[in-house]
């Protein structure tokens, strides 16, 4: 099975960005993936509500809106009326992670628990079943250009482990330095989805780097 390519928008020119969503629309990209980031929970800013809906108004893919941010139970429904189709977030920013999955998915979303890469996966033991998507951080959360970390491939092995012994449907999204030099490996180790910034968006050719990306 072919894995679910999410091209980061982090990564497009916010100068053209109309053109790079239209571009996506007619690329074998799966989801557009928009990380959001609030310069507390990590140590950047990126972009918010108004672009999420100016996207959905272009996009003709799922949007799957990460949010790496303080207290995410506070715009569940925010991020419902801007289009999210899927929506991650951190197991470190939530005190209560059971309460907003399900606030989650009562907002008729998919609910996804991404994780740092110094977070242990033991610790989804208990929501597994709950979520519909993990997401593996393989670089620390808030900038892009950061190299894959090389143990991230044991602890998606460790995570595909835990589904099936869970009997859980979760799927495994990775995200953070992705390539055609490592994204086999990530397929192999047992992840279902990848996140592609810098590897979509600074190539020369985005739609075939898609391409390559799911044919490798």
């Amino acid at each position: 099975m072919k894995p679910i390519i999410a091209p980061s928008l982090l990564s497009a020119d916010f100068g053209n960005l109309e053109r790079d969503v239209r571009m996506l629309n007619e690329s074998q990209a799966d989801w557009m993936h928009l990380d959001i980031m609030d310069g507390m929970f990590v140590p950047n800013i990126s972009f918010g509500i108004p672009v999420v809906k100016a996207v959905r108004k272009i996009s003709e893919k799922p949007l799957d809106v990460h949010l790496m941010i303080m207290q995410p139970e506070r715009y569940i429904h925010t991020f419902k009326q801007a289009g999210a189709d899927l929506l991650t977030v951190h197991w470190e920013a939530c005190t209560h992670l059971h309460r907003t999955i399900t606030q989650i998915k009562e907002e008729g979303m998919l609910a996804g628990v991404a994780i740092n890469p110094h977070t242990p996966v033991a610790g989804l033991e208990d929501i597994i079943n709950d979520v519909n998507l993990v997401l593996i951080m393989s670089v620390n959360p808030g900038f892009g250009g950061q190299k894959f970390i090389p143990r991230s491939l044991h602890k998606i092995e460790e995570l595909a482990e835990m589904i099936k012994r869970n009997n859980s449907e979760a799927l495994i999204e990775v995200d953070g330095g992705v390539c055609r030099d490592n994204v086999t490996s990530i397929i192999n180790a047992g992840a279902d989805a990848v996140v592609a910034g810098n590897a979509v968006f600074g190539s020369s050719d985005p739609a075939a780097e898609i391409i390559a990306l799911k044919e490798l």
